[in-house]
């Protein structure tokens, strides 16, 4: 997946920057907000699906993680519409989605707010119990933690109203392009760096942000010509821009989302695949991501515990 905050004209600020701005002024080392992001945000979770606690399932879950009745979530709240700050409080498709698979298991979802860096190894490191924060499950990342598919997202390309310099993904060498630090765009982008310098032409000159927020703002204000990121962020940036950016061609390199969980998880790992089966049968899965307008081919129908990375 794919992930700063300058201080530019609050004009070219998107609603969703504007809540990443607030979030990264009281921010620490991790890249983590100073805000209180534990709780749904009105209008996001709280109107998303109820569902019923499975027994079955929840007595999968490990003693030390239902002791206290509560699932701890790492992710990277700055990459709308997938996870994000509104009014201080956690909103958008993951977060409904993960409050949704804790209520199955009959526990409550904790959010908290980290960098998109620092979410894997918070899970090795105990400081949370699961990370959903739109993670491309690939074999670099299956070799440290296990990964749940629930969603399949590919990457586009973002540039300028109109798309003055005539932008696609098979033309950037010697252009200014941003992405956030960590993702899978960023090998992308480096794997398209050497093929253009390879062939004699100019490098790419590639920006890395900590936040996808500021990647967004970074084009919105002209300092890039274009982005890479994960096509539904995309998409949700053309649509909160008001007219101020578009997206270049089809997504590419599908791959599915995981929810990430400790290595060797076991019974958890069953306990949270269950879960996104079940929200897929009984329809609540659907009405989350109709609710966030990712209903298109993004959606699956089998949710799978480490499956095959491309």
């Amino acid at each position: 997946m794919a992930r700063g905050h300058q201080m530019k004209a609050l004009a070219l600020l998107p609603a969703f920057a504007l809540a990443g701005l607030t979030m990264a002024c009281g921010a620490g080392g991790n890249g983590a907000g100073g805000v209180d992001t534990s709780a749904p945000a009105p209008g996001g979770s709280d109107s998303a699906p109820a569902v019923q606690k499975d027994n079955a399932l929840a007595a999968l879950v490990p003693a030390d993680v239902k002791a206290d009745g509560k699932i701890v979530v790492g992710q990277d709240q700055t990459y709308p519409p997938n996870e994000f700050v509104d009014n201080g409080k956690a909103a958008g498709f993951d977060v409904d989605l993960g409050t949704a698979v804790a209520q199955v298991l009959g526990l409550q979802a904790q959010f908290q707010n980290s960098s998109f860096e620092g979410v894997i190894p918070g899970i090795a490191a105990k400081k949370y119990e699961m990370g959903l924060s739109s993670f491309t499950i690939n074999a670099e990342r299956m070799q440290t933690v296990d990964m749940i598919s629930y969603y399949s997202a590919g990457t586009s390309l973002a540039v300028l109203k109109g798309n003055p310099e005539g932008l696609s993904v098979d033309n950037l060498c010697g252009k200014n392009i941003a992405v956030q630090k960590g993702t899978t765009q960023v090998d992308d982008l480096g794997e398209r760096n050497t093929a253009c310098t390879s062939a004699g032409k100019p490098a790419i000159n590639i920006t890395q942000f900590q936040a996808q927020t500021d990647v967004n703002l970074a084009l919105t204000a002209k300092r890039v010509q274009g982005e890479l990121a994960d096509s539904p962020v995309v998409d949700y940036a053309v649509k909160q821009t008001s007219g101020q950016l578009d997206s270049v061609g089809q997504p590419y390199d599908s791959a599915p989302y995981g929810v990430v969980l400790p290595k060797n998880s076991g019974d958890y790992g069953k306990a949270v695949q269950g879960a996104i089966q079940k929200l897929i049968g009984d329809g609540s899965y659907k009405k989350i991501l109709d609710k966030w307008g990712l209903s298109g081919a993004g959606a699956i129908t089998k949710s799978e515990i480490n499956p095959a990375a491309s």
